[in-house]
């Protein structure tokens, strides 16, 4: 099967201590381009979600989204700053031996005061958040897969029915060639018999020349390699996997030998085909590009 590099998946869990949700969609991109926006807390499992991601793709720009809720109640702490409740106190003095007013501040008010107290999250111990996160990397993931297969299959039925209709067209620009060669032929015959009146026709120089020209149209190297590009890619497309980069290729290769054949064609139905040939292959091209 191959596989659309565009896709979506999500997955969510939820436990008694939090609710995990991861999202990813990805577009077209040369290679894999992983851009991982997440809470704080996670920077530390970044390694091990690329990590996982790099099982189930290999080419796009994905975005990965985590978001999470914590529902549990004992991961804030008070803690008391003894150090800034000195500075506090030794200031307090200072000015009322400077100003000489009076000293009342409370334990109430001190409380209140910036720095005093403050409130530390605890960390959460890394094994046990990955223990919850991996499964649900791995089943957003699974769906971002199947996403991407459903549309890998769309495009694959109609890449291979753009084949068909060029190897249509190949088939008929062989058919087309000999009835080239015998039309100049008869045409050369003839002009030469017009110009020549009653005399004799030299058979051996009228075959000379049409032998040079049936040469300088020949396409029958290029028909050849078409057909054969037109394999690789339809087996390519039938084995699947990740074959993208190999396709474009090919297709370029396709474009060439088309640009060819337009250009040795010495026939307006062989022109129109070749036409109809780069029109395909450039179709053929743009699904490509949505590849793996």
């Amino acid at each position: 099967m191959v596989k659309s590099m565009t896709g979506f998946g999500r997955s969510e869990v939820i436990t008694p201590e939090y609710r995990m949700a991861v999202e990813m969609k990805a577009v077209n991109h040369r290679y894999l381009d992983l851009s991982i926006k997440m809470p704080r807390r996670f920077n530390s499992l970044e390694a091990q979600i690329r990590a996982v991601l790099k099982e189930y793709m290999e080419r796009g720009k994905v975005d990965v989204y985590i978001n999470y809720e914590d529902y549990a109640e004992n991961r804030v702490s008070l803690k008391y700053n003894r150090s800034m409740a000195a500075e506090y106190v030794k200031y307090f003095g200072q000015m009322t031996e400077e100003f000489g007013i009076a000293n009342d501040i409370t334990t109430s008010r001190m409380a209140s005061l910036p720095e005093v107290f403050l409130m530390e999250e605890e960390d959460d111990d890394e094994e046990h958040l990955w223990k919850i996160l991996e499964p649900v990397v791995r089943s957003a993931a699974e769906k971002f897969v199947e996403a991407r297969v459903r549309e890998g299959e769309n495009l694959r039925a109609d890449m291979l029915a753009k084949l068909d209709e060029m190897t249509v067209l190949v088939d008929e620009i062989i058919e087309r060639s000999p009835a080239i060669v015998e039309e100049y032929r008869a045409k050369l015959l003839d002009k030469v018999r017009e110009l020549i009146g009653g005399t004799q026709v030299d058979e051996s120089l009228i075959a000379t020349e049409v032998t040079a020209y049936a040469d300088k149209i020949c396409t029958d190297e290029e028909t050849v390699r078409l057909k054969s590009h037109i394999g690789s890619t339809r087996n390519e497309l039938e084995k699947g996997g990740s074959v993208g980069r190999k396709l474009d290729f090919i297709a370029q290769e396709m474009n060439r030998e088309a640009n060819t054949i337009l250009s040795k064609a010495n026939d307006i139905s062989v022109s129109d085909r070749a036409i109809l040939l780069k029109t395909g292959i450039e179709k053929v091209r743009e699904q490509i590009q949505n590849l793996e």
